[in-house]
């Protein structure tokens, strides 16, 4: 990757970028009030309260579902990812230039933990709805891996070999976030909480005039629940927070090893460590999701060495205990003045 736009760059193209929805907002009611919509986007948990004064959210949301949906996942066929990925066309849309910048910023920070061009190996792996590969050719894939080998060229990709894959897994959710959020301010909210399947982004206050409440879920394996387990609860006015872990989308091999969906770019295999949950605050919900995914590919003690050496970071981990039964934690100084006593 050739490019040098930097993470600040990017954020200032992402303010200036508020989609521009096509419905009308003629339905919305002339005094605000806080509102709450419940559904599913991106295939999970969807919820919004905030006080716009407009009363079609919902279809706000889900307009939006479907515009991120069409340009950049990997489960609808004939989305605009899925034909770069099979060179279809070169082609880039708004949303997907966005993110490549933005991961190049973090794969440079990262020092090559974090890459979307690993999608190869995520498949061999048996992630991304694919069946695992019984014993990945990890060398041979390892030759169409790697940010080096794409560039962006005005509004079209270049590979250097079509072979090369991208996985925006790891930011395009937190991207989606942020976008909901342009949009709930582009209806006049001031006080909002986004979240969607667990990546969220508050403005102002809550309904109690309190900041917003976000709770830190345990990471224990096979852990589905939806907040039944907290770990911490964070308070938060502005800004967005993810939480990245490897304690829902495992399995087990014929060796009874642990195989995760976080795969190290730089070594082609499955990263597992005493590191079992990642929690970021950023300034956007994509930082914050690539962010969290950075750590967790770095594993236990270069995520704590990377942290540590970024104090204004705000950052919680969740490491597994060396003895005893008790996670153990480290928090930087910034996230720990967000935490709830």
């Amino acid at each position: 990757m050739t490019s040098s736009t930097r993470i600040t760059k990017v954020r200032l193209w992402h303010g200036a970028m508020i989609l521009i929805m096509a419905f009308s907002f003629a339905a919305c009611t002339p005094k605000p009030s806080f509102r709450v919509v419940d559904g599913v986007m991106l295939g999970t948990r969807l919820h919004i309260i905030a006080d716009s004064p407009c009363d079609t959210l919902y279809q706000g949301a889900m307009a939006l579902d479907r515009e991120a949906k069409r340009s950049m996942s990997i489960f609808e066929p004939n989305s605009l990812l899925n034909r770069l990925n099979r060179n279809e066309t070169d082609s880039l849309d708004k949303h997907i230039l966005y993110n490549i910048l933005l991961a190049d910023s973090i794969h440079r920070l990262s020092d090559g933990a974090y890459d979307i061009t690993v999608k190869p190996l995520v498949e061999a792996w048996g992630f991304a709805a694919k069946e695992a590969t019984a014993d990945p050719d990890v060398d041979s894939i390892l030759q169409f891996v790697g940010m080096e080998k794409i560039r962006v060229e005005g509004s079209c990709l270049k590979k250097s070999d079509p072979r090369v894959g991208l996985d925006l897994n790891s930011i395009a959710k937190g991207y989606t976030v942020d976008l909901l959020a342009d949009y709930l301010e582009a209806t006049g909210a001031e006080n909002y909480i986004v979240d969607i399947g667990g990546e969220v982004r508050c403005k102002g206050h809550n309904r109690q005039g309190a900041a917003w409440r976000i709770g830190v879920e345990s990471p224990f394996d096979g852990n589905m629940t939806d907040g039944d387990y907290i770990e911490r609860r964070i308070a938060l006015h502005e800004g967005a927070m993810a939480t990245s872990g490897n304690y829902r989308r495992y399995y087990l091999d014929q060796e009874g090893n642990k195989v995760a969906h976080t795969i190290d770019p730089r070594t082609g295999y499955s990263r597992t460590s005493r590191l079992l949950s990642t929690t970021v605050i950023a300034p956007t919900c994509a930082e914050a999701d690539a962010l969290c995914t950075m750590l967790l590919a770095m594993g236990d003690e270069a995520a704590l060495q990377f942290v540590k050496s970024h104090p204004t970071m705000a950052a919680y981990l969740i490491l597994a205990p060396e003895a005893g039964d008790q996670f153990e934690e480290y928090l930087t100084p910034a996230m720990e003045q967000l935490i709830i006593k």
